[in-house]
This record gives structure tokens, sequence and C-alpha cells, in this order.
């Protein structure tokens, strides 16, 4: 082997190792500053709903709220990112001509580059007055059903799950898309022309060729936009009205706080150790989960790769 080669591979082999002993150390961190919190921990961590931190000598937190909120916001935004990022990636890639795709791709990309404080800010002063009128037409007509029934912030229908996921989905937008873009352009040529030379029309070309081919990347790239979703933290802190005196009940005009809102929310508890523990502990989850979905995202691509 050269010299140049030798070099190339060692320098490229140090940096996977740094970047894996790099996550390895935020984990150990997490759980060594987590520990002393979870010790004096008054109630069961994983499957109480309260959080009450003020007392560093009498704590009793829990995750149950935490975790539920952040599924709950999260899984909305896939509902609805999931299908219009689709239908954008696949109109990009076999509909639109080439000079309008390209350039609508870019205004699709930018909306990557915006901060999360302006979606916060444009989703609670703009977009959610803007829906309130619908929102409140849903809970009222479908209130029988628990998912659409009158939330813990009632009758404020601004900053709840509903405007939040709705927001969220427009966040992971990009995400969804321009991978989705990029997996659905990599279809094999052969495969389309064989498709349209046996008559198949664009619609029966994108079922029967381009959907199973782009399917495991689309799919992966759906993970990692949910893994962008359940991390996120100002636009959801910015939108998100916190209940006072009941919990989340698994309603979507419910208010509540996410792992990652709830930490920024209240930093100013962090000049105590043990109280700032308790969010160590509850960022120790929201790590843990998102690395989960993020090592699923992977493996399913891996798979299609082999």
């Amino acid at each position: 082997m050269r010299a140049g080669d030798r070099i190339f591979q060692n320098l490229t082999t140090g940096a996977g190792i740094f970047i894996v002993a790099l996550i390895g150390l935020i984990g150990i961190f997490l759980i060594i500053q987590a520990i002393p919190a979870l010790r004096v921990d008054k109630v069961n961590f994983l499957f109480n709903h309260g959080w009450s931190t003020n007392d560093p000598e009498n704590m009793a937190f829990g995750i149950a709220d935490l975790f539920e909120v952040t599924v709950a916001t999260s899984v909305v935004a896939l509902i609805i990112a999931m299908p219009v990022s689709l239908g954008i990636a696949l109109f990009l890639t076999q509909y639109a001509p080439k000079r309008l795709a390209r350039g609508f791709a870019y205004v699709i990309d930018l909306l990557a580059a915006v901060p999360s404080i302006i979606f916060g800010l444009w989703g609670i002063l703009v977009f959610a007055p803007a829906i309130e009128p619908f929102s409140l037409w849903v809970n009222s007509t479908f209130s029988w059903f628990p998912l659409f029934a009158p939330g813990n912030v009632q009758p404020n229908v601004r900053g709840t799950i509903f405007t939040a996921g709705i927001v969220l989905a427009v966040m992971i937008l990009p995400i969804i898309t321009s991978l989705s873009r990029e997996v659905f352009e990599r279809t094999p040529t052969p495969h389309i022309e064989g498709a349209l030379a046996l008559g198949a029309t664009r619609w029966e070309v994108i079922r029967t060729t381009v959907l199973p081919f782009g399917k495991a990347g689309y799919i992966g790239a759906s993970m990692l936009g949910l893994g962008r979703a359940l991390g996120e933290t100002i636009a959801l802190a910015v939108i998100l009205l916190i209940p006072q005196g009941r919990n989340f009940d698994w309603s979507l005009f419910d208010g509540g706080a996410t792992f990652a809102s709830k930490i920024a929310a209240n930093y100013s508890e962090f000049n105590n150790a043990t109280s700032a523990g308790a969010y160590i502990a509850a960022g120790l989850v929201l790590f843990v989960l998102t690395f989960l979905v993020n090592f699923a995202a992977r493996s399913i691509i891996s798979k299609k790769g082999d």
C-alpha cells in the first residue's frame, strides 16, 4: 500500500473512531450526571407524570408526560410530512421539467436553513390564529373521539399539539423530501424505459419501478425526519402551552412539553447540580430515543443497499 493511501486510511479510520467515542462519552456523561438525581427521586422516573425539582431534597419527577408529548407531536408531524414529501419528491423527479425541478428543489432545501425560533414565532403568531377556526370546528365536531377531545389548555386551541405537529411537519419536510428525491432519481433508467416500452402510463411506471426501488430509502428518510422532530426544541417551546393541573391525555388539543422544550424552558434550575441532574436524566432518555430512531433508519437504508 502506498504511503498516501495508508495515511488517508488511518485518517478516515481515526475520524470514525473519534465520532463513535464522542457519542459514547456523551452517553457516559449523561449517565454520570443523572445518577445523583435519580437516587433522590421520590417517584418512578419512567412512569410518573409529575415534575417537581424545585426542592433538591424532595424531588419527584417522571418522564411519562414528556415522553408522550414528544411522541405525539413527532408522530403528528410525520403523518403530515410523509405523504406531502412523497408527492413533492415524485413531482420533482418524474413530472417537473428539469429547470423547474432544480429551482423548486432549491426552495425546498432552503426551508432547512430557517432557524427554529422563526418557525416557532411564525407558528404561534401567524399560523395558529389562521387555523383557529378550523381547530375549533374539529374540536367541537369530533370531541366524542378521544384524539380530538377538549384538551388540558381549553379554551385555547392555539398552543396545542395540533398546531405544534403541523409546524413541526413543515420543519422536517425538507429533510424527507431531499433524501427521497435523491433516492428516486437513482431508479435505473432501463427499468423506467422498459416499463414505458411495455405501454405503462407515467403513474404505472412510478408504481411498478420508482416506488419499489426507492421504498426503503423513503422510509429511511422519514425515520431521519422523525429523529429531527424528536429533538426539536425552541419552536415547540414557543408554541406549546404548559397545562396547569392536568396531565397529557392523548388529545391533539392538549398542551404540554417535550423532552427538549422542557429542558430549554427550565435552564434557570441548572444552578443546582441535583436539580440539573433531573433534566439531564430526561435528556438521556431523549438521547437514547433519538439514537434508536436514527439507527433504525440507517439499518433500513443499509439493507436496501445490500
